[in-house]
């Protein structure tokens, strides 16, 4: 019997994206046996970068939960690190690596509820995450993105539900665990992804005017220090239930998500030929 990775070899699958929400994609995917290729901006503004690929864009390379991730220097590259079992991410925010990757599919995993450019053209079968697309148009299917009943689900037709702009509630908070910048600038961090913080400590500054956790727990998310941040970004995320490990996995929404990228995938019928020749 084939092996996944030797059943999917030539099925090359390319994430736009590499953030969370991607990162739980490509685990559930390259779990499969898929052979995976991620873009990312030069300075991703990730904020749970101890749980996402994109941090490989800083560092060279990352590790998440056993999948090693490397920044690839190019398309030939990035090849050659997906044959060895890895990750490769590009820095191509334009995604020019399209044709000559000529992935059998495409996951638009950027989550700025809008498109920003994925055709339902650019694959045999074109995914995409969230609000902003709709199936059948802009892309083969859609994968609803909002927690509750139907996260995780895979539209064929229609849009995923609108963003309601409101952080999901954990232990009672929302909008109040998410850490945003106060004013443009620079950002400083002081604190560490998964330390424990009491409320009213400074997490960060940006141009000099400090951010406090608004409570007792954990920094779950910080972006990368050093960034031009704008006012009201997000840049990190305090988690009140206090479990370090946390910090460091992929959380339940995007393994959903993945999920649904998953299910689009073995049962959309382009794929299906491509397999079985």
């Amino acid at each position: 019997m084939l092996s996944p990775e030797a059943a999917f070899e030539g099925a090359l699958i390319l994430i736009k994206g590499a953030g969370d929400l991607a990162s739980g994609v490509a685990y559930r995917l390259h779990r499969a046996g898929f052979p995976l290729v991620m873009t990312e901006l030069p300075e991703p503004l990730v904020v749970r970068r101890a749980a996402a690929f994109a941090e490989a864009v800083y560092s060279a390379q990352t590790n998440v939960e056993g999948l090693v991730a490397r920044k690839a220097a190019n398309v030939a590259e990035a090849l050659a690190l997906a044959r060895q079992g890895m990750i490769p991410v590009l820095v191509d925010p334009t995604t020019t690596c399209l044709g000559a990757l000529a992935p059998l599919v495409l996951v638009d995993a950027i989550m700025a509820k809008r498109n920003t450019g994925t055709r339902i053209t650019d694959a045999p079968l074109v995914v995409a995450l969230g609000p902003g697309f709709v199936a059948g148009v802009d892309c083969h299917a859609v994968i609803e993105t909002n927690r509750g009943h139907w996260l995780g689900r895979v539209y064929w037709n229609g849009s995923a539900e609108p963003d309601t702009g409101i952080a999901a509630p954990v232990v009672g908070y929302t909008a109040e665990r998410v850490l945003r910048a106060p004013c443009d600038g620079p950002i400083e961090t002081f604190c560490q992804i998964g330390d424990a913080v009491r409320q009213g400590q400074f997490v960060a500054a940006v141009a000099g005017q400090g951010v406090a956790a608004p409570f007792d727990g954990v920094v779950r998310g910080l972006i990368h220090p050093g960034l031009m941040v704008r006012a009201g970004l997000k840049i990190g995320d305090v988690d009140p239930r206090a479990q370090r490990e946390h910090c460091f996995t992929i959380s339940d929404k995007s393994l959903a998500v993945g999920g649904g990228v998953l299910e689009a995938v073995l049962a959309s019928p382009a794929v299906r030929a491509r397999l079985c020749r």
